[in-house]
């Protein structure tokens, strides 16, 4: 069992770590198995379209996609901070932190803002897209976590 003390800015730093590698693994997933097919929109240019529609037409798809990387980077930092005092939060190798992501921003926020369609409105293809890159999210996240972890402790 190890002795090391808890510290809620290196679990940040080693989260925020964790989450820089896992959007980069997320992003190779969607590549992978897109969640959209025939020339539909990716994710991350979905906000630049919408937002091309109303007050914000000024987005760029350069934008959206430092959003994507700094939602990964913050999510990250916050998931290792909690990891630091409650360590039931990296269950299942990090994969409950990813599936609770997909249910907290695309199954509500996102579509409550309209950046995302409404769970109803997905197809099938794009909700096993979207639990696949973030349970991998999660994994990697954990996986990078813990070892960064070990490493500054």
């Amino acid at each position: 069992m190890s002795t090391r003390s808890r510290s809620i800015i290196k679990g940040a730093i080693a989260g925020l770590l964790g989450g820089i590698a896992a959007t980069a693994a997320k992003s190779a997933v969607e590549r992978l198995y897109p969640p959209k097919l025939h020339g539909e929109l990716e994710p991350a240019a979905a906000p630049v379209q919408i937002a091309a529609r109303g007050p914000l037409a000024m987005v760029r798809r350069s934008d959206a996609l430092g959003n994507h990387w700094g939602f990964g980077a913050v999510a990250g930092a916050a998931y290792g901070a909690v990891a630091e005092y409650y360590p039931s939060a990296t269950s299942k190798q990090g994969a409950s932190f990813g599936m609770a992501l997909v249910a907290l921003s695309h199954d509500t926020r996102l579509a409550a803002i309209g950046l995302a369609a409404k769970a109803e409105a997905r197809t099938s293809r794009e909700r096993n897209s979207e639990l696949a890159s973030n349970v991998v999210y999660g994994v990697v996240t954990e996986t990078v976590r813990r070892i960064v972890r070990r490493m500054i402790d």
